[in-house]
């Protein structure tokens, strides 16, 4: 499977591997899953984080908030650029 990425003028085409490790991309989908992640973060959990008092389910609901957008961010990149 091979991607297409675009660099300065012209077009690099990137395996899997290097597709999952190509920083523009990964820098651009952790800053999506910052941002969702935040807003979904506030808007799902802002009353409970405001009370002051963290349930243990926050430990495992908190990340998993961050990693979606990234893994969607992602997976989108990859779709768009897929050869």
């Amino acid at each position: 499977m091979a991607f297409t990425f675009q660099e300065s003028a012209a077009e690099v085409v990137r395996c899997l591997r290097c597709a999952l490790i190509y920083m523009r991309m990964v820098r651009r989908s952790v800053l999506a899953g910052l941002v969702v992640g935040s807003v979904l973060t506030m808007l799902n959990q802002g009353d409970v984080l405001l009370s002051g008092s963290w349930p243990d389910a926050l430990y495992w609901k908190l990340p998993q908030t961050y990693a979606t957008p990234v893994v969607v961010a992602t997976w989108g990149a990859l779709t768009n650029a897929k050869r």
